[in-house]
């Protein structure tokens, strides 16, 4: 038996203790007010005063708020057309998809000047915006939004990256550009208007985000190989015009959310006055007929909160009336059975300590 043994065990048994504690030490963290949540707080007590204040404030900002919205949007001036259904000959009326999808069909429809559509309600003051609306056209499809290259649309560097735009990505010449489903798609309706045997000019200025054509549309980027496949779809673009200014086509890339959507054609910079009647002529070239969808023109004014919207001003008008009403609500009970507060004969055990100890 070695008796030194032992004391050696116990030493280094200690000198492991000492060292736990001195690492349980050092991982300890310095105490403060805020690491043990010891900071000053506010509690606030709702009491009836308070409570019935909140709701009032609500419904003093949000009323007002609500009603100047209705009366902005009121005075927005909007005529919406459908002409897909009015677009089409008599004869193609049971075969709609091979009059569109024909190169031989006159595709012009010219709305006539009887119109009730397009006779103006009151003076549209400039700019009027030209929107087309497409229903039912799902541009949130998870495979349709992927289908485009941002880096090809960025620069020129990347003509040769067009992994993500199958099946529009490649031809016999070599990439397309700009590639993808999405801009395969482009929207090639057009329209031109008329006043009084007058044309009136469609302006495309500033109808693009100016973040878009500086950032996300290379300058140095030009169409090529683009609609020349065997499968043809929208628009057609100029390949002598850089990509930061092929202005519609950066309208359309922007996607929708929902499958109803307005996309921003261009402006009518000129006053319209009440009952003016306006001739429009279209070229419905576009295809919504093979999936159920719909085309409308829509013309419009804008105010302070944008387009003709009533939601926002419903919205508040909403709320703010529902706040009005609690607080109603809560004075007429706080005058006709007012509580004290702070009373401990509310607490359930006092009104029914029978109860309670059951």
């Amino acid at each position: 038996m070695n008796p030194g043994g032992s004391d050696g065990v116990s030493e280094s048994s200690a000198a492991a203790a000492a060292a736990a504690a001195a690492a349980v030490k050092r991982k300890k963290p310095k105490y403060s007010r805020f690491t043990q949540q010891e900071l000053p707080a506010c509690k606030p007590i709702l009491t009836p005063g308070w409570v019935i204040t909140a709701f009032v404030l609500v419904a003093i900002i949000f009323i007002p708020i609500g009603l100047a919205s209705l009366f902005a949007s009121e005075h927005v001036v909007e005529i919406v057309d459908r002409y897909d259904k009015s677009c089409i000959p008599s004869n193609y009326s049971n075969n709609v998809l091979a009059y569109i999808q024909s190169a031989q069909t006159n595709k012009t429809c010219t709305r006539s000047l009887t119109l009730k559509n397009f006779q103006v309600p009151k003076q549209m003051k400039s700019p009027i915006y030209i929107y087309y609306q497409l229903d039912n056209f799902y541009q949130n499809h998870r495979r349709y939004v992927k289908s485009r290259s941002d880096n090809q649309l960025r620069s020129r560097a990347y003509e040769f990256d067009v992994e993500d735009c199958e099946p529009e990505a490649k031809t016999d010449k070599g990439p397309i550009v700009p590639c993808g489903l999405i801009a395969w798609s482009l929207f090639n309706d057009t329209y031109g208007f008329m006043l009084q045997n007058k044309s009136l000019q469609v302006s495309k200025k500033d109808i693009a985000w100016k973040s878009d054509q500086r950032h996300k549309f290379g300058s140095d980027v030009y169409p090529k190989n683009f609609q020349s496949g065997g499968l043809i779809g929208g628009a057609k673009l100029n390949e002598s015009i850089p990509l930061s200014n092929q202005v519609d086509l950066i309208v359309w890339m922007r996607t929708a959310a929902l499958p109803t959507f307005r996309k921003l054609y261009g402006k009518i910079e000129v006053d319209l006055e009440a009952n003016q009647n306006i001739t429009v002529v279209i070229q419905n070239n576009y295809n919504t007929y093979s999936f159920g969808g719909k085309k409308k023109l829509v013309l419009s004014t804008t105010s302070w909160i944008g387009g003709k919207n009533d939601f926002l001003g419903i919205a508040y008008l909403t709320v703010g009336g529902l706040c009005l009403f609690l607080a109603m609500s809560f004075i007429v009970l706080y005058v006709v059975k007012p509580r004290p507060l702070g009373d401990p004969s509310y607490l359930s055990w006092n009104r029914n300590p029978a109860g309670h100890l059951n």
